[in-house]
């Protein structure tokens, strides 16, 4: 089962997925590939798998990545070789990914997958206080251009099995915990 978290940058998606690694069994995260520098925090291979421009290019061109997408001007992807192991291997997969991506995910994956996606909502003004509060300190330019992508993102909630207002972190976790287990029970049912 793949269960995509989608939001605006600073809805608190890497942060839920985080809560669900830590208090969930058999659930695990697939980190995208990027060609963004790396920040502080960040693991290569636990927060993304970071490639260069360059790298990155020669993977679209292989045909490596399931989707990818320009995001922030940097390229963000989902490998097909990564995300084909962690499904064979029957864990949950917990991916944070763009609307975008969320689409082509759907789609591709749609015969072969159980896929849940589930959209974190933040109101504009909360999002631009956790952004402006990020320990990586975006610049005014970058916080202009991720709330610049906050109506097309909240115009594409109907792409979602789940909406969920993200205004309390032990809330929002304990609510994707329940759709999880919720759907894992149903696909068990299933079968």
């Amino acid at each position: 089962m793949l269960v995509i978290l989608s939001g605006v940058a600073g809805a608190g998606k890497d942060t839920v997925k985080r809560e669900l690694i830590k208090r969930m069994e058999n659930v695990e995260t697939l980190p995208s590939y990027t060609s963004r520098p790396m920040r502080e925090g960040d693991v290569e291979g636990g927060t993304y798998n970071f490639v260069s421009k360059e790298k990155f290019e020669e993977m679209i061109e292989n045909g490596e990545f399931y989707e990818y997408d320009v995001h922030h001007n940097h390229y963000y992807g989902t490998s097909r070789k990564l995300l084909n192991e962690k499904i064979a291997s029957g864990k949950i997969i917990v991916k944070d990914i763009d609307v975008n991506g969320t689409e082509h995910l759907q789609d591709l994956l749609k015969t072969d997958t159980k896929v849940i996606t589930i959209f974190l909502r933040v109101p504009k003004e909360e999002l631009e206080r956790r952004l402006k509060d990020r320990i990586d300190k975006p610049s005014p330019a970058e916080i202009r251009l991720r709330l610049g992508r906050f109506d097309y993102e909240e115009s594409r909630i109907n792409l979602y099995d789940y909406v969920i207002k993200n205004n309390e972190l032990e809330k929002t976790t304990q609510i994707v915990m329940t759709i999880i287990e919720n759907e894992v029970r149903l696909l068990a049912k299933g079968k």
